[in-house]
């Protein structure tokens, strides 16, 4: 299920960023949704991390120990 969570929110921050290039493209910078698909973005890459901080100190998601 973490997983499953880890992978929606990425793939969310990816079609965030192509949504963002998308808006530059297409309004020249004229509105400011190139903004707010660029601060949903940060919002969820900051989620994301927040979710495998907690992942980690829960135990639910461990480190490979072998280098």
């Amino acid at each position: 299920m973490l997983k499953i969570v880890i992978v929606v929110l990425l793939l969310a921050v990816i079609a965030s960023l192509f949504s963002g290039l998308f808006f530059l493209i297409r309004d020249q910078g004229r509105t400011r949704r190139v903004v707010n698909s660029l601060a949903v973005r940060v919002a969820l890459s900051i989620l994301l991390l927040a979710v495998v901080l907690i992942a980690l100190w829960h135990g639910s998601l461990t480190l490979n120990p072998t280098p």
